[in-house]
């Protein structure tokens, strides 16, 4: 097997597209939404739509397009995409909301002046995603295994 083939694989490719368009796709709904260019969020997590979605459930579709629905494999990457839509909407939104209160009790012991200024660091408030922004995720995800599968053909 040759490093290319890997790109080749419909599998890889459904992949590939799901995380890079969901991650793509986040600056304009983000300017939409809230009337800014934040182009940080290329690079960051969080945000709409979830790229970990859009990822994992774009491979876990195309797996099943390709390897079979009742392939051990396919159960074993729906139960990872599970696991990882669950983390996004829960442990890492919790841990950004305590972010964001942990950054406001700074703010106020900063402003009672009780705090250095220059040991002020704030937190990344935004690591994960509502439900809407992982569902969104999701059927992003399935939508390019779709186009995926209609465009490349069986392995």
């Amino acid at each position: 097997m040759r490093i290319w083939d890997f790109f080749a694989s419909p599998v890889a490719i459904s992949a590939m597209a799901g995380w890079i368009l969901a991650q793509l796709l986040k600056v304009p709904v983000e300017y939409f939404r809230h009337k800014d260019w934040d182009w940080s969020l290329l690079a960051n997590a969080g945000g709409m739509p979830s790229s970990h979605s859009a990822l994992m459930t774009s491979v876990t579709t195309a797996i099943g397009f390709y390897v079979g629905w009742d392939s051990p494999l396919f159960v074993l990457a729906l139960a990872i995409t599970g696991i990882v839509v669950y983390d996004a909407t829960g442990v890492r939104r919790q841990a950004g909301l305590q972010a964001a209160r942990i950054n406001l009790i700074i703010r106020k012991i900063f402003e009672e002046k009780k705090w250095p200024e220059e040991e002020i660091e704030s937190l990344r408030e935004v690591i994960g995603h509502s439900p809407g922004e992982a569902l969104a995720g999701v059927l992003f995800g399935m939508s390019i295994a779709v186009i995926v599968r209609l465009l490349v053909p069986p392995l």
